[in-house]
């Protein structure tokens, strides 16, 4: 399997400090998870159907048309390939880079012609391509693509039966950069996850947002009984609930700038979400991994990407979750500005 953020006890493997000694920064999750309500005793003992009100709360929530509750987005990146294989056969797919790298790993699996490209060229290359892939922010250097660009791609993929793909995990606190409400649209495919803004990764729940014969299909290759009861339960309450959703929008901005600044005033260039800051090896001056090291040496576990072709080099700081944690990086960064700056 690929690398990811999150692997804490690889920290505690290779550098032997406990598990609760380690402050993890290496995943671009909401630190400050919604606070699931209890659960109805039937939601773990009930086989977990199609939930009509699960669907109905994210449609209002994503403002789509029509979803398909899944497993986490993982579950969809890794059976549209397949799907595709499926209705169209072999395809020619390009794939935004740097980006997420499972979407290129999972449709060179599938047997696709996966070419990767940088941001810059997408407009270029999107012509030769059958399927065009990329992350809307783009995970994990923080590239925004607008949607009227994004629609007019989708467009002309559509004119020969291609789709377009965008990922739209971290697009919570940027709802004006969505397309999923234009999914009616022939060949425009979005996915959805609520483990980035709502702090639920392990609920392992996402949507994917398209046009209804393709949801069908895709959701016969998923199976039944995708997503949990208790997932279920949960997510419905986590997208009523309006109030708590405008109070963490303005708490990430308020984390997103303070992770900004404290980059900035340890002479770290970065780019980035609200959740999450991205140091590129030449934002680092060539010290990449001498700053991941650094900081794991110091118990802050950041996500490094080594350098790869067509993978981005540099690393990734999520926000750390409580005031000692704020200080803790603090200190480490001040730590690092006196001896490398």
């Amino acid at each position: 399997m690929l690398e990811h953020g999150g692997n804490l006890r690889d920290a505690v493997n290779n550098f032997k400090r406990p598990l609760d000694q380690w402050l993890d920064l290496s995943t671009g999750i909401n630190p400050r998870f919604y606070p699931a309500p209890s659960i109805a005793d039937n939601a773990w003992h009930r086989l977990p159907e199609h939930s009509d009100e699960l669907i109905a709360a994210a449609m209002t929530y994503y403002g789509a048309p029509e979803m398909l509750a899944v497993a986490g987005t993982q579950a969809a990146i890794q059976s549209l390939p397949h799907l595709r294989h499926a209705l169209s056969g072999h395809s020619k797919v390009l794939v935004s880079a740097p980006s997420y790298a499972e979407h290129a790993h999972q449709w060179r699996r599938g047997g696709h012609q996966v070419t990767d490209c940088i941001y810059p060229l997408l407009e270029a290359a999107i012509d030769q391509a059958d399927v065009v892939v990329l992350c809307n922010p783009n995970n994990p250097t923080g590239e925004m693509v607008e949607p009227e660009t994004l629609l007019t791609w989708a467009a002309r993929l559509a004119q020969r039966g291609g789709w377009l793909v965008v990922d739209e995990a971290f697009g919570d606190t940027v709802p004006a950069l969505s397309v999923a409400s234009h999914t009616k649209q022939p060949g425009l495919i979005v996915l959805r996850s609520v483990g980035k803004f709502f702090g639920l990764a392990g609920i392992r729940l996402g949507f994917v947002a398209a046009q209804s014969e393709l949801l069908q299909r895709l959701g016969a290759m998923l199976g039944p009984w995708t997503v949990s009861g208790p997932a279920q339960q949960i997510a419905i309450a986590a997208f009523g609930d309006v109030a708590w959703q405008a109070d963490t929008r303005h708490y990430l901005q308020q984390q997103g700038q303070r992770l900004r600044d404290l980059l900035s005033d340890a002479s770290i260039s970065s780019s980035g979400t609200d959740l999450f800051q991205w140091s590129s090896h030449r934002d680092l001056e060539g010290r990449t991994e001498l700053l991941w090291h650094f900081m794991a040496e110091r118990g802050i576990w950041l996500r490094w990407f080594a350098q790869a072709p067509f993978r981005p080099h540099g690393v990734r700081f999520g926000l750390p979750g409580t005031e000692v944690g704020w200080q803790r990086l603090n200190h480490a960064l001040n730590e690092w500005t006196q001896q490398y700056a």
